[in-house]
């Protein structure tokens, strides 16, 4: 798949995931074999630029290319500025958000809300396409609502307006992420248009990758939350049988994962982001009650890493 003049390494992408898909993240994803990690939203509103959680996101350290960047917003200058901005950060792809269906993003009238508004849609992709001069690419819901499913036309303009790949999640604003995914809207989408599309939703397992892109006729696929606490999931999908890391691999990734995050964030919120990705990589795996709660209180990195120790080096949980 090409996305511009860049060829993506693998037709499998990391989903931009708000409070997830930071630097430490996406490296581990790419190293295992994602070809394009997509990273969480900046706010297009310029006030909100020089906040940390907004320089946080625009770090992109030693990350292999392309670099995608996404943006969320509802004006168009606002939209094309930040785009700007982005590249001047080192962006080599702008990825533009209309897929958020969290309720702070659409009570502002963006992301997956903009899908009620499709003259705004192509306001909001013109500016953006004309004020820089790298790939930018579109993320859609199949619609507002089951009863207004428009990723057809929202498709087909944004192909018209020089977007170059099209991410499609197989649910609509009102669905969330409730119920299952449903692939046939993007077969459609895909039946419509010729520039890349990249299918959304649910997908956890080798077995589903294909079945999505067997239904859809996706030109690749894009893991979500399928990805946390399993970021070796990219190394099934490329090798095409399931992969799972040994006990001393899954160590290994997990401490220098947390390891990141200490560094990258700082103290404080490093350790208070890693809590979750402990947890994602432990998944429903049983430890007693107490090392759980007491890892969760930890507030000192080494401390957190002694409980990684202890935790992921031992046989009795991860093989039970």
């Amino acid at each position: 798949m090409k996305i511009g003049n860049y060829q993506i390494s693998s037709p499998y992408v990391l989903a931009p995931m708000a409070g997830v898909t930071d630097l430490p993240f996406r490296k581990i994803c790419r190293r295992f074999g994602a070809g394009l990690a997509v990273s969480e939203m900046v706010n297009a509103n310029p006030e909100l630029w020089e906040t940390e959680k907004s320089q946080l996101r625009l770090i992109y350290e030693g990350e292999l290319s392309p670099v995608s960047a996404q943006i969320v917003g509802y004006d168009p200058k606002m939209m094309a500025a930040a785009a700007q901005f982005s590249v001047e950060n080192g962006a080599e792809i702008v990825d533009i958000n209309m897929g958020c269906p969290a309720k702070k993003v659409c009570k502002k009238a963006a992301g997956s809300a903009l899908l009620q508004d499709e003259a705004l849609v192509g306001d909001i992709l013109k500016a953006v396409v004309a004020a820089v001069d790298v790939p930018v690419t579109l993320k859609i819901r199949t619609g507002w609502d089951r009863a207004n499913k428009n990723a057809v036309t929202i498709a087909k303009m944004a192909e018209s307006i020089g977007i170059q790949a099209l991410a499609i999640h197989g649910r609509t604003r009102e669905d969330r992420f409730l119920g299952e995914a449903e692939y046939e809207t993007i077969a459609k989408v895909k039946e419509a248009i010729s520039i890349p599309v990249i299918a959304n939703g649910d997908i956890d397992s080798l077995d589903r990758a294909k079945e999505v892109l067997a239904v859809t006729k996706a030109d690749a696929i894009m893991i979500g939350r399928g990805a946390l606490g399993n970021p070796w999931l990219f190394r099934s999908l490329i090798e095409e049988k399931d992969y799972q890391p040994t006990l001393e691999e899954r160590y290994q990734i997990v401490t220098e994962h947390i390891s990141a995050l200490h560094h990258f964030y700082g103290i404080e919120k490093g350790i208070r982001v890693a809590r979750k990705h402990i947890l994602w990589y432990l998944g429903d795996r049983e430890i007693p009650q107490e090392w759980r709660s007491a890892m969760l209180r930890e507030k000192i990195p080494e401390q957190q890493l002694a409980w990684i120790d202890k935790i992921f080096l031992d046989p009795a949980i991860f093989f039970q």
